[in-house]
């Protein structure tokens, strides 16, 4: 062969091979970006999700039937359920709604409505007799009243001696004034309560009660009832100091946090983040739940919070907990199985394609149906902890063994990879919840507590100084423990507000306490 064709064969042969290598760089290339794609689109998804889906995380009728798909078994008896709750309905007959009775508990006015007196005489002569009657009930509302409470305070004094003749006595006597929260002011126990309530039980901030006691022809400015609530606050210290030590002394703690907005922090921007933190503990057959506001979202807040507290700590990912938890005695970190299930739920509406989220949302449900049957069942703690345990533990194994296996097969970027290695991270505390019978699965009980404070916070977007957000956490406190141990937050406001300014004692304290029931 000559030379000249042996160097093209060189050549060509040379650009094959570079030809080849950069073809599999390019499909290597390829495939990274197609993953880049579709992990970029997961995102797109799931930030419309947010924006414009539904904030549930209740799946719709075909999803659960996509997940059942999964647990045969399940489906199954739900199917049998389903049936045996179908009812034959005879064509174009329909049973009319029946309405609810008005609540025995509500006041009655009667009002009676009677033919005229020249009726109540028959033709035949004789007079008609009342045979019977018909009734209905209506109901009625009357908006809140407002009057004037005039206390009257006689004074008395000797015009004979003019209190000489008895100068270890004043010579003008008096009754005392009565204590109240606000001395000199305007504002009565019922007032405060009223206020109180509309802001952090109903949500409504002061702006608006503003111009509601202004359709009542009361003024009342925004500015002074802010100062009212941060006194009321400050006079609640003596039973916060009650609840911060009682929510301590069960043996499960909950801790979460949100954010808030806080004008006038010293050193801080009027843009800055702060936070309000929420723990729920003390006896589960009475528990507290605590609002604590501060600036910072750091390890030292939760240290605080936790003090001298021994048991179990149940929380969310937040990395903060982990370190708390390992420098702090006798604590031992408890992990939330809903925030594995959210991440999991997320990667299902993000993603064209069904299975491996299903399956794992479809695991998670048989979890929570084993949880809420057996504690309808059980009534004795100890049992009701050992059949939990025996039903749930191959649950966990058989999600524990499925997560180990997908780890390694979706990649890690995606939506369900994330869930997948945030469950694995996870994993030694989500299971630790079956070691006490008082424990769920997951935090919602606190995110419960603490979604009261979100709600208001849409309202009236920050808190205009720290005092006021140290008193919003005070009255949030007070509220929601009254609203846990099953009180009306207003009538018990009202019945603490008339007691405290004349409890000096422990025992005082305690009686007016919103975990106390009537006959505790």
């Amino acid at each position: 062969m000559p030379a000249t064709h042996r160097r093209s064969v060189r050549v060509v042969g040379g650009n094959v091979e570079t030809l080849a290598r950069e073809n599999a760089q390019l499909k290597h290339d390829n495939t990274e970006l197609h993953k880049h794609v579709e992990i970029l689109r997961q995102e797109v998804a799931w930030y419309k999700e947010k924006l414009f889906g539904r904030s549930s995380e209740k799946l719709s009728a075909a999803e659960l039937e996509q997940i059942r798909l999964f647990d045969e078994a399940e489906a199954a008896i739900a199917q049998r359920e389903a049936e045996e709750q179908l009812q034959l309905v005879p064509a174009h007959v329909r049973r009319r709604p029946v309405r609810r009775p008005l609540p025995a508990s509500l006041p009655r006015e009667e009002v009676l409505i009677d033919i005229p007196e020249a009726e109540k005489h028959c033709g035949c002569g004789h007079e008609l007799v009342r045979i019977g009657e018909e009734s209905s009930e209506k109901l009625d509302v009357i908006p809140p009243q407002v009057r004037v409470i005039r206390t009257i305070r006689p004074k008395y004094a000797c015009h004979h001696c003019e209190g000489s003749g008895d100068e270890g006595r004043p010579a003008v006597r008096i009754a005392p004034a009565p204590a109240a929260i606000i001395e000199k002011g305007i504002a009565t126990p019922g007032l405060l309560a009223y206020i109180a309530t509309a802001k952090f039980c109903d949500a409504l901030p002061l702006y608006r009660q503003e111009k509601q006691f202004l359709r009542y022809g009361v003024e009342l400015a925004r500015q002074t009832m802010a100062d009212w609530m941060i006194t009321t606050a400050e006079a609640c210290a003596p039973l916060m100091k009650l609840l911060e030590a009682r929510v301590r002394s069960g043996p499960l703690l909950q801790l979460d946090e949100t954010r808030l907005q806080v004008l006038g922090e010293p050193g801080r921007a009027n843009t800055s983040l702060s936070f309000m933190w929420v723990a729920r503990g003390g006896p589960p057959e009475a528990p507290v739940i605590l609002y604590y506001y501060a600036p910072s979202r750091g390890a030292e807040v939760a240290q605080q919070m936790l003090g001298d507290y021994r048991g179990y700590l149940q929380t969310d990912g937040y990395e903060v907990y982990d370190r708390v938890c390992d420098g702090a005695e006798g604590v031992v970190h408890v992990g939330c199985l809903a925030h594995v299930r959210r991440d999991f739920h997320d990667a299902h509406k993000s993603s064209k394609k069904s299975g491996s989220a299903e399956e794992a949302l479809a695991t998670i449900a048989r979890v929570y149906r084993v949880e809420s049957s057996l504690r309808e069942l059980y009534t004795d703690a100890q049992q009701f902890a050992a059949e939990r345990r025996r039903q749930v533990e191959p649950i966990l194994a058989e999600f524990r063994a499925w997560l180990d296996r997908r780890s390694t097969q979706v990649p890690p970027g995606t939506l369900l990879g994330k869930a997948i290695s945030y469950a694995l991270g996870q994993w030694p505390k989500l299971i630790r919840y079956l070691e006490h019978p008082a424990m769920t699965p997951d935090t919602n009980a606190v995110e419960n507590s603490i979604r009261p404070f979100v709600v208001g916070r849409r309202n009236w977007l920050f808190s205009g100084s720290p005092r006021g957000a140290t008193a919003s956490a005070t009255l949030f406190s007070i509220i929601e423990t009254a609203r846990a141990n099953g009180k009306e937050p207003y009538w018990y406001l009202r019945q603490l507000f008339e007691g405290l300014p004349t409890a000096s004692t422990e025992a005082e304290i305690v009686k007016l306490a919103p975990f106390r029931t009537d006959s505790s």
